[in-house]
């Protein structure tokens, strides 16, 4: 290969490496990077936020305070998340770490979702929770287990997972995620919730049903 040919390969995979594309939330290149709210944002093409100048960095920048206030769980789901991430820290940004408390009133259920970006490990401090993940295709397999307090559980990354609260009283349980911004998408919320909706036919054809059943399932979520 020519010189001049390695060099434009060699350029090319320097810039794929580099793509924010295709990044994941890497090691920091530096003590701390508390993120400027006001210097970056996610509407701009880049992994987290720019850097606070470090002059201006406090402690408060890397304390949250709120772990230890229940969340409100009277809602249709009996469930709420706290959420921890780099928008309640900023000094979590570059970290590649986020967590949250998640409350589950009697009966309350986290639906079916998926993190995309990140493994999760959650531990339950109070309560008993079912928890369970999806396996890929072909298997589909479910891998569930009954949690008491004390044990841990690991969700991997991108695949479909829940849990429930199957004691009689309240559950509580920490969860922690190897990205600053996680993201999540509720499974059954992306196929009758989307902006604008999915063909009535398509999402007849995925439940196997008929489209006047389809059609009414849409019509719940607005």
């Amino acid at each position: 290969m020519a010189a001049a040919n390695r060099l434009v390969v060699f350029i090319a995979l320097i810039s794929l490496t580099s793509s924010p594309a295709l990044a994941t939330d890497g090691k920091p290149l530096q003590d701390y990077c508390v993120a400027d709210k006001g210097g970056g944002t996610r509407g701009m093409p880049m992994n987290g936020f720019a850097c606070k100048p470090p002059q201006s960095v406090t402690p408060n920048d890397f304390t949250f305070s709120g772990l230890n206030k229940p969340g409100d769980t009277a809602n249709p789901a009996g469930f709420k998340v706290t959420l921890v991430t780099v928008d309640q820290i900023p000094g979590l940004n570059t970290q590649g770490l986020s967590m949250g408390r998640l409350d589950f009133g009697p009966g309350g259920v986290n639906a079916p979702h998926i993190h995309p970006r990140a493994s999760e490990m959650l531990i339950v401090m109070e309560g008993s929770l079912e928890v369970g993940f999806v396996t890929t295709l072909p298997e589909t397999k479910l891998i569930t287990k009954v949690l008491q307090a004390g044990e841990a559980f690991v969700f991997p990354q991108a695949l479909t997972h829940y849990q429930r609260n199957v004691g009689k009283g309240p559950a509580v349980a920490i969860s922690a995620l190897d990205s600053q911004n996680p993201g999540t998408q509720r499974v059954v919320a992306a196929v009758l919730g989307s902006n604008p909706k999915l063909p009535v036919e398509v999402v007849a054809k995925a439940l196997q049903a008929d489209n006047n059943v389809a059609a009414q399932l849409l019509s719940k979520f607005k």
